[in-house]
């Protein structure tokens, strides 16, 4: 993965490929509450009923990483069984590091340690120093539980092995356990590697370069961070952070605007979505207009719906025309910018006949749709025969010995005596008619 910086602020951007890795810029903004933390001290039962001890469970689900139990500064991705929410959003995936967290970004990069991270003790940590050393990982269906066992520090080796591990619940709750933290964290020095204890969230924003083709840069803007206290992490503590509700809950306009959690909640009907502004789609939200259409904080008129309504009990009533529907149709899509017309108006709209038409008018048609018909099946009966007639052609062209293309060469026209007759007309002898009659044939075969 690279060496980390210590600080994860100020570096410069970096233009990558698309594909490649990116730089990471920082920007914080921390105006809001996504987690709640409790700290557990060793004189509280909740730390040991929070520990969960891997080695009673089901052996055939705990898996120890081969790769992360012997090697430093390296991650691996790892499936969840579970939708797992973190900061209202679901992840399915996340990349366990030797050094301690996990990072729960889409894209990968040299900078895991700068942001989104779930790091129970961020440090340098070194499986590859020692034997008993690994790092395991357990998923119930339900929860996820990573550990790192008996690791050292790279940099500092005689401090001691450090056992703790992070559980993350179905229901958003993330758990820090401390078996073995042999020293204080706040004396473990973070010059080769940043040492952190708590979350950490971040957007991705992708910036074309109009002077390179094909090359973007993508920036990476932390806007929320939970730093835990470090002095409280100590031997048998655990520390329990449960979420709070976001935005992102809601999948409606309604409860989207009027809702009183703390954000400043907003909706856009572009997106279907309701944010803060402040979440992992940030570009869609800027790239959609959406900050411009939250400042109304006004949902969309249900009206132009109930119009439609009443036109479709219309037309099932009075069969209204089809121009009338056109422009009823037209006006309920001007009051509805992001409404299409359905598949079931369309149809309506092309099988609509008016009940004022005249019976002169409906026997012209039947009559009219009578010739057609003869004319459409005296059209199939030629093209029919035609076909046949191409097709016994062929076949006889083929099968010159068949009992088809026999009959046909013995009345052949050159066989006619007719035919003979007007082709020796400009001559005074006649020609004589060969007998009509079977000749015997020879097949010569080629010798052996």
């Amino acid at each position: 993965m690279g060496q980390d910086s210590p600080e994860p602020r100020g570096f410069s951007d970096l233009l990558l490929d698309d594909g490649q890795d990116n730089t990471t810029q920082i920007e914080e903004d921390t105006d809001h509450n996504y987690y709640i933390s409790r700290i557990y001290g060793p004189s509280d039962s909740a730390s040991r009923d929070l520990w969960v001890n891997i080695d009673q469970m089901e052996k055939d689900k705990v898996k120890i990483h081969g790769i992360l139990s012997n090697t430093h500064r390296q991650a691996a991705r790892v499936n969840l069984s579970f939708d797992f929410p973190f900061y209202g959003h679901f992840l399915r995936e996340i990349t366990v590091a030797t050094g301690g967290f996990i990072y729960t970004g889409e894209v990968v990069h040299r900078m895991l340690t700068a942001t989104q991270y779930i790091a129970p003790l961020m440090a340098n940590f070194d499986p590859s120093v020692s034997r008993n050393s690994t790092v395991r990982y357990f998923d119930n269906g339900t929860a996820l539980v990573v550990q790192w066992d008996h690791v050292h520090l790279q940099d500092n080796y005689n401090l001691g092995s450090f056992t703790f591990q992070a559980t993350l619940l179905m229901d958003g709750r993330i758990i820090f356990g401390y078996k073995e933290i042999p020293v204080l964290v706040t004396q473990i020095s973070s010059t080769n590697h940043p040492v952190k204890v708590g979350l950490s969230d971040a957007f991705v924003v992708v910036h074309r370069i109009q002077q390179i083709p094909n090359v973007r840069r993508r920036t990476i803007y932390e806007y929320h961070r939970v730093e835990l206290q470090m002095s409280k992490i100590t031997n048998i503590s655990a520390v329990e952070m449960t979420p709070l509700p976001t935005c992102l809950q809601f999948n409606g306009c309604g409860p989207c605007v009027s809702s009183q959690i703390g954000f400043n909640c907003s909706w856009c009907s572009k997106l279907q979505r309701c944010s803060s502004g402040f979440d992992r789609h940030r570009q869609d939200w800027v790239d959609s207009g959406c900050p411009e259409e939250s400042k109304e904080k006004m949902c969309e008129n249900t009206e132009p719906m109930e119009t439609s309504s009443q036109t479709t009990t219309t037309l099932h009533v009075t069969t209204t025309q089809f121009k009338v529907l056109t422009t009823t149709r037209r006006t309920a899509t001007s009051q509805l910018p992001t409404s299409l017309p359905t598949e079931d108006d369309t149809k309506i709209a092309l099988h609509l006949k008016d009940n004022g038409a005249s019976t002169d008018d409906s026997a012209a048609e039947k009559k009219g749709g009578t010739l057609h018909a003869g004319l459409i099946v005296g059209i199939l009966i030629l093209v029919l025969i035609i076909v046949a007639g191409v097709l016994v052609t062929v076949y006889m062209y083929h099968h010159p010995t068949s009992a088809a293309s026999i009959f046909f060469i013995e009345r052949r026209p050159s066989r006619w005596p007719a035919m003979k007759f007007r082709r020796g007309s400009g001559h005074p002898a006649y020609a004589e008619v060969e007998p009509v009659g079977e000749k015997e044939g020879f097949i010569v075969s080629e010798q052996c």
